[in-house]
């Protein structure tokens, strides 16, 4: 058995219940679909349909159009290859796993969790696909639906973790994609059937190989570099399968180093995945407090756009970097907070249509947008990121001031989507993309996914073009 890491009393809880959880490894390796409650399938369920939808809408992108073509062309599948979202063509597993990432962080509308200021289901669907569809190795057995979805979960957790810890060790602010290729080599392993010593050396590759990209360089200059999550795809999956060949790499620190103890300790008794969120708006998650403020006074008021004199958001230091007010492509749209603001207040909806195509040119929403004050508020500020907070102030020209109550963004696990419009978001993205005929069939083998005897049937129903 691992030796048993972390002190005080997570540590001391962890000793107390399964001691298998004691390491990642042995995490990666132990995990099983009847050993997993049934709250966190629920919510991983949950994660797996709004993933499929946003993959959905972002294959629309350009973003994603151009990550596709560059895989075909310099990932070129060996013989069976792993097909790319909603698509139908092969490139190689790392391809794959790269081109898919990049469609659905192309669409900023996917989970993540608070403390790693990112995503993990991004990057790790897109790995856990790459490796279901190519088979490998050749004799690797069929996984079911419970065998998919527990994949999919130790992911999660071996993300998220990594994620947290680097965020708690590091100066810097890296991109998601640093910590979710540790979750993406958790899932190839998984799927390879990798004896737990590969498995080490997979975790330490795809660290040390993780790209460590300037968030914040992409929230104040926003293209299409996005969250690095196709790129920590890429590198996790690349990484299981050099482990499998004999690379070495281990260890990972992240996971390993005696001063990320605390993160882990409590690793398959704590699911972290249930503590994630799913966005209402296809923008970055720091907008959305304030989108919500404004929508209550939308909502609480009547009064006419054309009477609007400004608009004061008054928001944590780091969603102040997001002023865009007049974005000229979906990237900038997504990483804008005026924008979505104004948008909310003229259409009273923020779907693909607003981030995209004609509405970048609406002078409604430019002329709105660009009447938005961002104002850093230090109340808020120190309480980033585990929560984020904003307020509006809308200002008419008789003088009269609408003021909102603070608000959070909808979403979280404290204040969460209910199935119903986690449903609804689902549906709309697939209309939207013109996949609404597989959308029912989709969302009831994803809903019951831990009852179907193959996962071949729902995997080929995503990808088919």
């Amino acid at each position: 058995m691992p030796r048993a890491r972390g002190s005080g009393r997570n540590s001391d809880a962890a000793k107390g219940a399964r001691s298998i959880y004691m390491d990642a490894v042995e995490f990666i390796h132990g995990v099983e679909p009847d050993t997993i409650p049934s709250d966190v399938k629920r919510h991983a369920k949950r994660f797996l349909l709004d993933l499929i939808g946003v993959a959905a809408a972002g294959s629309k992108l350009d973003a994603s159009r151009i990550m596709r073509e560059t895989a075909l062309q310099l990932f070129a599948a060996p013989q069976q290859g792993s097909r790319l979202f909603f698509d139908g063509r092969s490139a190689s597993i790392a391809g794959a796993a790269l081109a898919n990432a990049m469609t659905i962080d192309s669409f900023d509308a996917h989970d993540g969790h608070p403390l790693t200021k990112g995503h993990a289901g991004c990057g790790v669907l897109a790995g856990l696909l790459a490796f279901l569809e190519s088979r490998m190795p050749e004799n690797a057995k069929p996984r079911s639906g419970a065998d998919m979805l527990a994949d999919l979960i130790v992911g999660y957790e071996i993300a998220i973790r990594s994620g947290i810890a680097l965020h708690g060790t590091v100066a810097d602010y890296h991109t998601s994609g640093a910590w979710v290729a540790l979750g993406v080599a958790a899932v190839g392993v998984r799927t390879m059937g990798l004896p737990h010593g590969q498995t080490r050396h997979a975790l330490g590759i795809a660290e040390y190989n993780g790209p460590r990209s300037q968030m914040m360089r992409c929230i104040e200059h926003p293209t299409m570099v996005k969250d690095g999550s196709g790129w920590g795809a890429m590198v996790g999956a690349t990484a299981a399968v050099l482990a499998g060949k004999g690379f070495t790499g281990a260890p990972a620190i992240t996971t390993e180093r005696e001063d990320v103890s605390e993160w882990w300790s409590d690793l398959g008794i704590r699911w972290r995945l249930s503590e994630q969120y799913i966005k209402a708006y296809p923008v970055c998650r720091w907008a959305q407090p304030a989108m919500e403020a404004a929508a209550a006074l939308r909502r609480g008021h009547s009064f006419n756009l054309g009477a609007i004199e400004g608009v004061t958001i008054r928001i944590f230091r780091e969603a102040s970097k997001l002023a865009a007010r007049s974005p000229r492509t979906t990237e900038e749209a997504q990483y804008s907070l005026p924008f979505p603001v104004a948008a909310l207040l003229v259409r009273g909806q923020v779907g693909p249509a607003e981030i995209d195509g004609a509405a970048l040119r609406d002078p409604e929403l430019l002329r709105l947008s660009n009447l938005i004050t961002l104002v850093e508020a230090s109340e808020y500020s120190s309480r980033f990121p585990a929560e984020r907070w904003a307020d509006a102030t809308i200002v008419l020209k008789n003088g009269e001031r609408l003021v909102s109550q603070p608000a959070v963004a909808r979403g979280s696990a404290e204040n969460p989507l209910s199935d119903q419009e986690i449903s609804a978001k689902f549906h709309m993205l697939m209309r939207a993309s013109g996949q609404q005929s597989r959308a029912a069939e989709i969302e009831d083998m994803v809903m019951s996914i831990d009852k179907l005897t193959a996962s071949a049937h729902l995997v080929d129903s995503i990808m088919a073009r």
